[in-house]
């Protein structure tokens, strides 16, 4: 289940393809570091009472708006980032490792379905858990499915940095662009479908 949820296209896959090729390895585990924080926070919050009001339709809307907002800035900026694959692999040894993990905590925050996700289908599960073996069972699933955040996207990473090394300037161009172009049209998307909702 986890894995299955991991492995769905989305603006932290396409975040963790972009910092890879800018940072290296390293990239990918920092931002699902982000992502865990993301998470940890928000379960915090439903904890404390808050889960109706994450999974309400005024808190969908302003999150797929802002949301949304903030995908197309991301996506816009990585199309028209003026660095040269050259300089990327030349920077790559001294960039600042904070970059990633702000990257994975904003692509989840950003993101309506994750809110949405963890106060229904996440919440549940939990429950599931707890109802099964108390305590361990709850911690159990987050267990497991941050297991399957950390080793997908470390595999992809992994993969994807690997990769720039042989990559070509046109390669490295056409990639970022695709990147960028996937993530304005994915902003679109949550923006529109935003509006549906109230």
């Amino acid at each position: 289940m986890g894995l299955s949820g991991a492995m769905v296209p989305g603006p932290m896959l396409t975040v963790t393809i972009s910092d890879s090729l800018n940072k290296g390895f390293s990239a990918g585990p920092l931002v699902v570091l982000g992502h865990f924080i993301a998470e940890f926070t928000l379960i915090v919050l439903i904890f404390a009472g808050l889960g109706w009001f994450i999974s309400s339709s005024t808190a969908v809307f302003v999150i797929g708006c802002l949301g949304g907002s903030i995908m197309i800035l991301i996506g816009y900026r990585i199309i028209v980032s003026s660095n040269s694959l050259k300089e990327i692999k030349e920077e790559r040894d001294v960039t600042e490792n904070y970059g990633p993990v702000f990257n994975g905590i904003l692509t989840s925050l950003s993101n309506p379905y994750f809110f949405i996700w963890w106060a229904t289908i996440g919440w549940a599960f939990m429950f599931k858990g707890f109802e099964l073996a108390g305590i361990l069972g709850m911690f159990g699933f987050l267990l497991g499915h941050w297991s399957a955040d950390m080793g997908w996207f470390s595999m992809v990473s992994y993969f994807t940095s690997k990769g720039s090394r042989i990559m070509t300037e046109k390669h490295y161009k056409i990639l970022m662009n695709a990147t960028g172009v996937f993530l304005l049209i994915l902003g679109a998307y949550f923006i529109l479908n935003a509006q549906k909702i109230v």
